[in-house]
């Protein structure tokens, strides 16, 4: 009796090992191209993510623009979220499959200053206008959806030619922060979504609502992923209600 049950507790125990490998087996690891502007939404959701389906993801961030030129390139990956226009040339490029492509959140622009710096007000597109002005210098990154946007308002004020000798076109969103915490620069030009998080970085204001754009995140999964049915899984996790919380707590909106 007592063999019988060492022999019964031992299958149990086995068991378990073969249900534990073959969860294991059925959880996929996703690698995730993610624009910067998501960031902060992801760094936060991903690890609840991969605690309800047991899948893990590598998430890899950058510039949408420079995560297009990587994936058109061949880079593998299971899930991009990046700018509407990118997306859509990866779809027409076959890169990501049409049907998998979801609107996740926008993110309205902002000027950025260095922590305790004093506010004024640009609350309006007078105001606004004289902020820029009136400011010794002004960082945003030349190819990031934020600064491509600035740089287009800034020239539909009339003031480009004006703000061209005290601005500092930046390769990416951190080196504009970098250049706001150190001092190194008055105003920086991001996403909402890019500013909160930054320690020594405040949101001075978000753009006047006639002068605001948005940068949009969507979603798709690579054509040619071995994972899609986990992509679509993180896909819809970023979309489901319980994310909007975050989603608003990281400076976006649906």
């Amino acid at each position: 009796m007592k063999r019988h049950r060492i022999v019964s507790a031992a299958a149990a125990i086995a068991l378990v090992v073969v249900l534990a490998h073959a969860r294991d087996a059925a959880a996929d690891q996703l690698v995730v191209l993610c624009s910067n502007g998501l960031k902060a939404v992801l760094d936060d959701l991903i690890p609840k993510f991969e605690r309800a389906t047991k899948h893990t993801v590598a998430a890899k961030y950058g510039l949408a623009a420079a995560l297009e030129q990587r994936i058109e390139g061949g880079e593998a990956f299971d899930v991009a979220f990046v700018t509407p226009a990118v997306m859509d040339n990866l779809v027409a490029h076959g890169k990501i499959s049409a049907s998998t492509r979801t609107t996740i959140a926008r993110s309205g622009l902002a000027l950025a200053v260095k922590a305790g710096t004093p506010k004024r007000d640009v609350s309006t597109a007078d105001a606004f206008k004289r902020a820029l002005l009136s400011a010794k210098s002004i960082a945003y990154a030349k190819q990031g959806a934020s600064g491509i946007a600035f740089a287009a308002l800034i020239q539909r004020l009339g003031i480009a030619d004006d703000l061209k000798a005290k601005s500092r076109l930046t390769a990416t969103g951190e080196e504009v922060s970098a250049a706001v915490v150190n001092g190194d620069v008055e105003l920086g030009v991001l996403p909402l979504s890019e500013i909160l998080p930054v320690k020594g970085e405040e949101v001075l204001a978000q753009f006047p609502s006639e002068l605001q754009s948005y940068i949009v995140m969507v979603g798709g999964v690579s054509a040619a992923s071995t994972h899609a049915s986990a992509g679509r899984e993180l896909v819809g996790y970023l979309t489901a209600p319980a994310a909007l919380p975050v989603i608003k707590a990281k400076g976006m909106e649906k």
